[in-house]
């Protein structure tokens, strides 16, 4: 805050815990950055209506994808599975419109925030994965609430910056699941992921995945089970290029 500004010559905006070292001027912006824990970014909401308007493309890009893919593989993919997917995004949005754990001041969007730096970014790795694939070990369905607020804010981020302005640092992008790539790429690649027709994580694992069944031993160590992993990469030089 003012001994930041008294070493560096930049007001850096103190959030949350220290808030009032430097008021938040969204008129002039006379700021250069805003420094602050993972835990007090958080508190700041995206407004109410990009929220709702965000989550709810999320749940037309899930549904047209499930069309194409019933239409080109006649693959089956009954109303109630689609339903309850749609009905995960539903609840993520319940969620982040709770305001008990926010701020009450401005909005992401009226802070005039341009770009974002991350540090430590492998703690949003645990984001919701959609996906008609069952029964197979590395698919999280059940993500975080932070993971789902960074991508909300990554996405406005890109919107206005034309697919810039984001930057992630963190020495393990990948390192439990293969999953773990799709999900960097959807918070800094969603654009080009879309121009591909790989915003869906089914299009995406079919292009650049594959699943694997080995013999494995069981929990209990008294015996032996197949157990169908998605573990493998596949058109790896494609995927670089992406």
């Amino acid at each position: 805050g003012y001994i930041h500004w008294k070493l560096t010559g930049q007001r850096v905006v103190g959030i949350g815990e220290a808030s009032g070292m430097f008021p938040i001027d969204s008129a002039t912006g006379d700021y250069d950055a805003i420094i602050m824990s993972h835990s007090q970014f958080e508190k700041i909401q995206i407004s109410p209506e990009r929220q709702e308007f965000m989550l709810n493309k999320q749940i037309d890009t899930l549904s047209n994808a499930i069309s194409e893919i019933k239409a080109e593989r006649n693959e089956q993919w009954t109303i109630k599975q689609m339903e309850s997917q749609k009905k995960k995004l539903q609840e993520q949005l319940k969620k982040l419109t709770d305001a008990s754990n926010k701020d009450d001041v401005l909005s992401f969007e009226e802070l005039g925030v341009d770009s974002i730096m991350v540090d430590e970014a492998h703690n949003y790795k645990n984001l919701t994965i959609f996906s008609k694939i069952n029964n197979v070990a590395g698919i999280n369905s059940n993500g975080s609430k932070k993971a789902t607020d960074m991508l909300l804010k990554c996405q406005y981020i890109n919107e206005i910056n034309n697919g810039r302005g984001i930057v992630f640092a963190t020495g393990t992008p990948v390192s439990n699941t293969m999953c773990e790539m799709f999900v960097m790429q959807k918070f800094l690649q969603n654009d080009r992921l879309k121009e591909m027709g790989l915003d869906y994580f089914d299009a995406w694992a079919s292009t650049f995945g594959e699943v694997t069944t080995a013999l494995e031993l069981t929990v209990e160590g008294s015996g032996f089970r197949f157990k169908s992993r998605f573990n493998k990469f596949v058109n790896l030089p494609e995927l670089m290029t992406t």
